[in-house]
Parts: structure tokens; sequence; C-alpha cells
């Protein structure tokens, strides 16, 4: 067991997370392999027996608990497999001319959503694979990915910025969003918060009330030392509705006395 494996306690990890969130999707984990022979020599890896988009790969990871690996050529065209790095970002990809007409109006409208998105630059991976968190089979993981409602989703951030607070941006590409989420993550080592988009939704089985963030896992311990002592204070999931017409100072002196002492 390598130093990295032993730094993340995922069965501690998990419990505090649905201990304080109530999670109801799977936390799962998301690896980039250099080649396709390591990612298949992840334990009990699935490989998909027909074409999918990386939404349904990664779906049967948080939904139905798989671990599954996936290079290029089994995704239904470039757009998943270029946000991971592993087909190329090349003139073609750039164009995005299956997008113009069908997202956006026009050629040029299209070649700018792709410029926008955010990608794993091509040229080092080959291969990627989902698996549970609880599995412990990609350890550690690259990022994790986690579906939740907004309410869970922002005291998620809040315990994130209870210690060395760190105002976070998200992005909005539309479209693709996976860019926003996993793209970003992968590519920049940073939280990355998602709105998932229509295909997300449609193909990768995303609840309507569900946003996406994936997290680099040195963040998670952190995330659920902070959902703690926010817990302590009284500010915890699900929250409780005060009344829109109540007297405000009673609800506001419980939160807030002493907490700063």
């Amino acid at each position: 067991m390598t130093k990295l494996e032993e730094f993340y306690d995922w069965d501690a990890i998990l419990d505090g997370l649905n201990k304080y969130l109530r999670i109801r999707a799977t936390p799962i984990g998301m690896k980039l392999f250099e080649t396709k022979e390591e990612m298949e020599a992840v334990e009990k890896i699935r490989r998909p027996n027909s074409i999918h988009t990386a939404d349904q790969i990664v779906a049967q990871a948080a939904r139905l608990g798989w671990t599954v690996g996936v290079t290029a050529e089994d995704f239904v065209g470039a757009q998943c497999g270029a946000v991971m790095g592993l087909h190329p970002q090349d003139a073609e990809w750039q164009e995005g001319a299956r997008y113009a007409g069908v997202w956006y109006e026009t050629p040029e409208d299209a070649r700018k959503h792709q410029a926008a998105m955010t990608v794993v630059p091509s040229g080092q991976f080959t291969a990627m694979a989902v698996s549970p968190l609880a599995s412990k089979r990609l350890n550690p993981p690259d990022i994790c990915l986690i579906y939740a409602t907004p309410a869970q989703m922002i005291i998620f951030i809040n315990g994130l910025q209870w210690a060395g607070y760190k105002k976070l941006d998200f992005s909005v590409v539309g479209e693709s969003s996976c860019a926003d989420s996993w793209g970003r993550a992968l590519s920049t080592g940073e939280p990355s918060l998602s709105l998932p988009c229509f295909a997300e939704r449609r193909y990768g089985g995303v609840l309507e009330d569900e946003l996406l963030m994936a997290i680099p896992p040195a963040y998670l311990p952190k995330v659920v030392e902070g959902l703690a002592a926010l817990s302590k204070n009284g500010l915890r999931y699900p929250i409780p509705q005060y009344g829109i017409q109540n007297d405000v100072r009673a609800g506001m002196g419980v939160s807030y006395s002493s907490k700063s002492k």
C-alpha cells in the first residue's frame, strides 16, 4: 500500500458525507491512465460492449455501483474523449460543426463554444475508469464526483470554505457541461461545480434537481471537517424552514449568538 493509499480514509470520508449531507447518489472517483492495460488491470473493471457517452459511463458508477473503464473508441463521438484528453483537440474538433444549428446559431458560435471548454490536453492519457469511492479500486482517483441537490451542495461548499476561506469561481459552458465539472477539475486540480447539461440528464441519468461537484480527493477530508464544525453550530442539512413571516430575530439569535467569540 502506497503513502497516497494510506492517506485517504474513505470510510470516514463517506461516513461524513452521508452523515452531514445524506447524499443519495453514490460518490464516485474518476482516474485517467496512460495505457489501456493499466486501466484494465483495475480490480473488477468492466468494459463496455457497445457505444456510449461519457455521461452514461459515469452514471454506471454513480447509479449502479459499477467499476467501468473506457478508451476513446468506446464513445459515440470526439467530444466525450476530448474533454478528458483521450481524443485530440484537433482542427475538426475545434470547429464543432455538429453543434452548429443544433445548440448554437452559427458555425462561429459553435467554434467559440469549443474554445471555451476546459479540457485535459491530449497526448498523455488513453484510458479512463470510474468507480464508487467505497470500492477503493481507484486509490486514489484523480477526482471525485458528487451529485447533490442545491441545498446539499451549498452546505458542502460551506464546509469546504470553513477553514482557510477562499472564494470559489465556477464556469458555465452550456451544453457539454462535463467540461465545467470533470474537464475543469482534471485539468486545473480545483473544485469544479457544474449545472449538468441536457446530455448528462438525458443520457447520464442525472436528476433534474441535481448539481455536480468534481473535486480532487485531497479536499474531501477538509470538507468533512468543515461540515462537522458547521453542524456543531446548528448549520445543518436539511435546512429547516423558519417561516417567511416570523420575527427573524429569534432564529438569527440562535445562529449567531457568541459564535464568533
